[in-house]
C-alpha cells in the first residue's frame, strides 16, 4: 500500500509538470511546484492549500478509482493554484469566473471536487438518465444483438447502429447546447501498437466520439506514457467505451487461441480484426432516406459543438499517419475473417459465421511464444 501511494504521488507530480508544459509560458513561469499528499478527506476529493502550497487528494480516490478520475480532480486543484498564484484572485468566489478561466486554460472540469460525482460516476449517471425512448430502444437492440439466431442478431445490430446515427444527427440538427465529457478508453501505457490506432479510428468513424492520444501517467511503470481519451456525449461515450473493451477482449482471446497457427504478429492480427469489423459496418444498409435528408451512411456525422469542445480542450490537433511496414499476411487475413463475422452487442460478442478452425490436435498444443 505504501509503495502504491508513492507511485500515485509521483504520478501527480508528473501530471502537474505536464500541465505546466501546456500552459502559456508566461503563466507557467509564475507557478510554483506544490507539495502533494494523500489523506482521508471524507466526502471531499481534493483540496488546495494556499498557506501550505499543497495539493491534497483523497486517499480513497487515489487508490480505488481510475486514473482519469484522479487526474480530473488533480487538474481541478491545479486550477485553484493557478487562480491564486497567477491571477491573485483572492477576493473572487472559490468557483467564480477567474477559477473557470483557469479551468479552461488547463482543460480542467470545474465540478471535479467536493461532493460532486467523479468523472466516471458522472458519465454513468448521465448515460442512465437519458429518457429518450429511442435511446432505450438502442439499449434493447444491443442486448438483442447477442441472440444465438444469426439473422435476428445481425438485424438487431444494424438497427441499433442506425438508431445511434439518427439520435446523434437529431441532436446535431437541434442546435441545442450539449454537455461533453472526456474519459480514458483503456489504461495508460508506454507503448500502443497499430491495432489501437485502428481501433481509435473505428470509434471516431462509427461511434460519434472524438478520440485523441494524450500523455498520461502509467502507474505500473512509474513513467509518463499515453492513453486514448475519447470525448462526446455521455451516451455515445458509454457505447464507444463498451465497444472498445469488447473488441480489445476479443482480440486478446482470439489471438491467444490462434497464435503460432496463423502467423506470429499479434498487432497485425488486431489490425485485420478491425478491418473486418469496419468492412462489415461499411457494407451495412444506409439509414433510410427522408424528404428533408437524402440517404446517408452511418459514418462521419459532423458535430460542430463536439469539434469546438475538442479545440477548447486540446488546442490544435495533428493527425499523424506512420508509414506502413511489412505485415504478417496470415495474421492479418485471420483477423479480417474473424472481424467480418462478429456481432458487437451490449453484453457479449457472438460469431455469426463459422470462424477459423485450427488443424486437428492443434488446439491441444502449446502455441509457440510470440511478441504480439
Amino acid at each position: 500500500m505504501i509503495d502504491q501511494e508513492r507511485r500515485v504521488l509521483h504520478g501527480l507530480a508528473c501530471e502537474w509538470e505536464h500541465a505546466m508544459r501546456l500552459l502559456d509560458p508566461v503563466y507557467a513561469a509564475v507557478m510554483r511546484r506544490p507539495l502533494f499528499s494523500l489523506k482521508d478527506l471524507g466526502s471531499r476529493w481534493g483540496t488546495w492549500s494556499r498557506d501550505r502550497q499543497e495539493i491534497c487528494l483523497s486517499r480513497t480516490l487515489a487508490l480505488n478509482h481510475a486514473w482519469d478520475d484522479v487526474r480530473d480532480v488533480l487538474l481541478h486543484e491545479v486550477a485553484h493554484q493557478l487562480t491564486d498564484q497567477v491571477f491573485e484572485a483572492f477576493s473572487d468566489p472559490p468557483h467564480g469566473p477567474v477559477f473557470h478561466k483557469a479551468c479552461a486554460l488547463l482543460g480542467a472540469r470545474p465540478q471535479a471536487s467536493g461532493t460532486f460525482p467523479t468523472l466516471q460516476d458522472r458519465l454513468h449517471r448521465a448515460a442512465a438518465a437519458s429518457g429518450d425512448r429511442r435511446a432505450t430502444r438502442v439499449r434493447k437492440l444491443l442486448a438483442l444483438a447477442g441472440s444465438s439466431n444469426r439473422h435476428e442478431a445481425e438485424a438487431a445490430m444494424l438497427k441499433a447502429h442506425e438508431l445511434i446515427a439518427r439520435l446523434t444527427i437529431a441532436c446535431v440538427d437541434s442546435g441545442q447546447p450539449r454537455e461533453y465529457l472526456s474519459v480514458f478508453a483503456g489504461k495508460p501505457a508506454l507503448r500502443h501498437n497499430r491495432f489501437h490506432c485502428h481501433l481509435a479510428a473505428l470509434l471516431r468513424d462509427f461511434y460519434f466520439v472524438l478520440p485523441v492520444w494524450v500523455p498520461a501517467y502509467v502507474l505500473e511503470k512509474g513513467r509518463m506514457g499515453r492513453v486514448l481519451e475519447i470525448s462526446g456525449t455521455a451516451k455515445n461515450l458509454e457505447t464507444a467505451g463498451h465497444v472498445f473493451g469488447l473488441i480489445e477482449r476479443v482480440r486478446r482471446e482470439e489471438w491467444q487461441r490462434l497464435k503460432g497457427h496463423v502467423g506470429r504478429r499479434g498487432a497485425d492480427f488486431g489490425v485485420g480484426l478491425i478491418q473486418g469489423i469496419r468492412a462489415r459496418l461499411e457494407t451495412a444498409a444506409p439509414v433510410r432516406s427522408e424528404p428533408e435528408r437524402p440517404g446517408f451512411a452511418l459514418v462521419n456525422v459532423f458535430d460542430p459543438q463536439l469539434r469546438a469542445y475538442g479545440k477548447r480542450r486540446y488546442g490544435r490537433l495533428v493527425r499523424k499517419t506512420g508509414a506502413a511496414g511489412r505485415s504478417d499476411r496470415r495474421a492479418l487475413e485471420a483477423g479480417r475473417r474473424i472481424g467480418s463475422a462478429l456481432i458487437i452487442s451490449n453484453n457479449r460478442t457472438e460469431r455469426i459465421t463459422s470462424t477459423l478452425r485450427l488443424p486437428p490436435g492443434a488446439a491441444d498444443e502449446a502455441p509457440p511464444s510470440s511478441k504480439g
